[in-house]
């Protein structure tokens, strides 16, 4: 079963394409990063799979009614905003909207979320008083809550410290396990390169490579996307990856 399937998706500012025809299927069961420099199109990219924004060429999201979106995709935005001074519980409890369960069905969801984000000790806490951080993991709750086969996240580890990042990059792991599919733009690319089953590299607007991240991460496409030099090495604890300088 295909979850997202683009057909030639671009996007233009004026004359300028900032996604120039993409084509891209996401499967169940992918942890999938999507790298690349600031301004590459990675955020542009993810709205316009969802239909909001105008673009051209096909997204099988775009095409859904909202309710059936809602239910297929849950979305992270980059922009963190919590508009209200609404407890924890109740802010995650606005992912289970689209659904139609039943009060306990509700209720385990919102805290199995919580507990995936490590906040059950924070279903009763104001969630507009908690620090940046702690409203991040938040928000990353609420979709979770929301329980749909995929979630697309745009830069959710940004502002976390080291734990809560490798821990957020763990839960999504868990989610491809289970079966379920993550599409999530990062900038640290040792965490890709650790948790991702599968990274789409992209500039200027066009895919680069895709594929498993020891095939896209090579020294070649590197230095082309980002003009760095970087070591890549599998270890008995995993790949690492660590930038080394630029080439300037």
């Amino acid at each position: 079963m295909t979850l997202l399937n683009l057909q030639n998706l671009s996007v233009k500012r004026g004359a300028c394409p900032v996604i120039d025809t993409v084509s891209l299927t996401l499967q169940p069961g992918e942890c999938v990063g999507l790298l690349g420099p600031n301004g590459a199109g990675k955020t542009t990219l993810m709205r316009a799979a969802l239909g909001l924004l105008p673009h051209q060429g096909t997204s099988s999201l775009a095409q859904m009614t909202s309710m059936e979106r809602a239910r297929a995709c849950a979305w992270l935005p980059q922009a963190r905003e919590i508009a209200w001074p609404v407890s924890v519980e109740k802010l995650v409890l606005l992912g289970r909207l689209p659904h139609s369960g039943t009060k306990t069905e509700n209720a385990a969801a919102v805290a199995d979320a919580l507990v995936q984000m490590g906040l059950e000790n924070y279903a009763q806490r104001t969630a507009t008083q908690l620090s940046g951080g702690e409203q991040a993991r938040v928000l990353i709750a609420r979709a979770l809550a929301q329980d749909t086969p995929l979630m697309m996240a745009d830069e959710p580890i940004a502002g976390l410290d080291p734990a809560a990042q490798i821990a957020t990059m763990r839960v999504f792991s868990a989610l491809a396990a289970s079966g379920r599919t993550v599409l999530t733009s990062l900038h640290d690319l040792g965490l890709a390169a650790r948790h991702c089953t599968r990274v789409i590299l992209l500039h200027n607007g066009g895919i680069v490579a895709d594929g498993p991240p020891v095939e896209v991460m090579t020294p070649a496409n590197l230095a082309q996307v980002f003009g760095i030099l970087a070591h890549y090495e599998m270890t008995d604890r995993g790949p690492v990856f660590q930038t080394l300088d630029t080439l300037e």
